[in-house]
Formats: C-alpha cells, sequence, structure tokens
C-alpha cells in the first residue's frame, strides 16, 4: 500500500490548526509581541518581562519563529514582523482578538460535537447561558468582544465607496462601538447619524463618536432593533448582526426597518459575509460554524436574505464587493409599482 505523504502532511496541518491558534495566545496573554517591540530581544530579557520559565518562552518562541510572527533566534536576537506588529496593544490591535478567541471562544469550540449534533451552541454549554446574555453580565469581556469587533472590521473603510452617504441621515442598527458610523460620517461631511445598540454596549460608543465626530452630528440610542429602530433614516445599516438570529427574527428587523425609512428613496445596507453551498470558500464558512458555536446562530446564502428581505417589503437593488469575502447588499423598499 502506497502511502500519500501530502495527504498526511494536510491532515496533520489542519489537525494542529488548534495548537497554532494556542501558541498565538499564549503570546499575546504574556504580552511577548509588546516586549519585543519594546527591545528585549532574547530569552532571559522575555522570561523577567513576563515572568515566566525561560525555558518554556524560548520553545514559545522558536514555534512563534517558524510561524512567522517572530524572525530571528535566541542566539541572533528576536525581532518582530508585520503580524507581531499587528498584536502591540494599541487602538487597531488584533490582540483583544487573540485574547477572546483563546479563551471563552475556545471553549465554545471544546464542545464543538455537542453543537454539530444538535445545531445549538457550544458557548452556552461551556458557560450555561447564552453569549450576549454573558457579555450583559461580564463588562470587561463585553468591551474586549467589542474592541475585537472594531479591529477585525477591514472593510469599513471601502463602505463610503460603494455607497454615497452625502447629505443623508444615517442610522446604524446594532452598531456596536460605532467606529463603522465615525468611518461613514468622516467621509460624509453632511450627512448626520444615530446608532442604536443595547444599553451594555452604547456608552462607549457614544464617548468614541463624540470624540470622532461630535455630538452635534450623532445620535447614540438604547434600545432592541427587534422591538423597533429610530424614525426618519435615509438609510439603514445592518452590519454582522443578523447571523446570531433566526429567520423570523431577521424579518421582523426587516420590517422595522422598512417601517421606519424616512421615503422611498431609503435604503437599507446590510454589511456581512454570504456562504455558498457550491464552491465554498473557507472563511465565510469557517465563520459559519463559529457562529454556530458561540450564539447558535448562522451565515445566510445571498438567495435567502433576498427571500427574508421580499416578506419585509423590500428587495435587493445591488450588491458591491468588499474586502475580507464580506458584501454590500443594497435593499430598496418595494413600491406598488415592484409589487
Amino acid at each position: 500500500m502506497t502511502v500519500d505523504v501530502q495527504a498526511t502532511r494536510d491532515v496533520v496541518d489542519i489537525i494542529t490548526g488548534g495548537w497554532r491558534a494556542q501558541a498565538l495566545y499564549t503570546a499575546v496573554r504574556l504580552g511577548l509581541p509588546d516586549h519585543v517591540a519594546a527591545g528585549c530581544d532574547n530569552d532571559v530579557e522575555l522570561a523577567k518581562a513576563t515572568g515566566a520559565s525561560e525555558g518554556g518562552v524560548h520553545r514559545l518562541m522558536r514555534l512563534l519563529v517558524a510561524m512567522g510572527v517572530f524572525t530571528g533566534s535566541a542566539a541572533t536576537g528576536y525581532r518582530g514582523t508585520r503580524v507581531s506588529a499587528a498584536l502591540v496593544d494599541g487602538p487597531q490591535s488584533l490582540r483583544d482578538m487573540c485574547l477572546l478567541y483563546g479563551e471563552e471562544f475556545h471553549s465554545a469550540w471544546n464542545h464543538a460535537p455537542h453543537a454539530i449534533s444538535t445545531e445549538s451552541s457550544g458557548f452556552e454549554v461551556a458557560y450555561d447561558q447564552p453569549f450576549y446574555a454573558y457579555l450583559a453580565e461580564a463588562p470587561a469581556t463585553a468591551r474586549r468582544f467589542q474592541r475585537t469587533m472594531n479591529a477585525a472590521s477591514m472593510f469599513f473603510h471601502r463602505v463610503p465607496a460603494v455607497f454615497d452617504f452625502e447629505g443623508k441621515k444615517v442610522v446604524d442598527v446594532g452598531g456596536g462601538g460605532g467606529q463603522l458610523l465615525a468611518t461613514v460620517l468622516r467621509a460624509a461631511p453632511d450627512a448626520t447619524g444615530t446608532l442604536l445598540d443595547r444599553e451594555h454596549m452604547t456608552a462607549k460608543a457614544r464617548e468614541y463618536l463624540h470624540a470622532e465626530v461630535g455630538a452635534k452630528r450623532v445620535e447614540v440610542v438604547d434600545g432592541d432593533m427587534f422591538t423597533g429602530v429610530p424614525k426618519g433614516g435615509d438609510v439603514y445599516i445592518l452590519c454582522r448582526v443578523l447571523a446570531g438570529h433566526g429567520d423570523e427574527d431577521v424579518v421582523r428587523v426587516f420590517e422595522h426597518c422598512r417601517r421606519a425609512m424616512a421615503d422611498a428613496s431609503s435604503r437599507l445596507l446590510i454589511l456581512d459575509r454570504f456562504v455558498e453551498d457550491e464552491n465554498p470558500t473557507v472563511l465565510p464558512a469557517l465563520w459559519d460554524l463559529h457562529l454556530l458555536m458561540t450564539t447558535g446562530g448562522e451565515h445566510r446564502t445571498a438567495d435567502r436574505v433576498t427571500r427574508l428581505l421580499e416578506r419585509a417589503g423590500l428587495f435587493v437593488e445591488r450588491t458591491a464587493d468588499l474586502p475580507m469575502e464580506t458584501t454590500a447588499l443594497v435593499a430598496a423598499p418595494r413600491t406598488p409599482q415592484r409589487a
């Protein structure tokens, strides 16, 4: 029997992916990217700075060099890379993402067989409550989640290029920390904005938006998109907020947006990843399973979202591609002529 060496290597690379993730998480937990950036370039200095064993640091750094997180060696000195620079603590750092994924989300994925078998949240098994209920009771984790969402939003800067916000009243529904709305308002100086989210999310959003665009141009509202949205908007944005909820709830949100629109020229802008059953790509499919592990939710196909929009009296006017396999879907209200 001939051994398929490449297939074996592929299996090993896939199954050890979790080890690599935990190695990176440990590096971030110990602050290694920050310490190397500050000039600690050997095992002795890094062990002293982190309080970790010198031997343990040496073995971890050897793997991180092999992974491309750092360059150099214990003999020649460690140096940072673009990857490690992205993990140094700061406003755009991916540090909080690594911590969240290495702790709470890692615990959720430990229950993957249960989640797949029952199509229910692995997080609820690990923490005995739904993810968003947990965030409401764990402010430190909620802040980490909010910063993770902001730092991972590599496509925000491209949104003003696919939709004209100039002069419009923009309502960001489930707007989180406010980074997207701030990006839109900076790109459209004549636009004004309203951010709607739950109370435990809005305090930081209000502080951020007032600092970025000024209190006169933006309003932050505590609320629940499933019970209603602010009225009179020219464009309503739903950015990565639908995947954790069932079809009936999503239709309800669409209906709220449709009824709240200022007039027939108003639009609903959906920014999300959409899965494909034929010729799938890894990132949307992976994130779809991650949603199952954390919230019990799912990513939908674009066709499925289109059908849900139609139930709410909306139709897809056009779509546009954004970075990180994200799609902008522009929906318009269905008029009697289009009924």
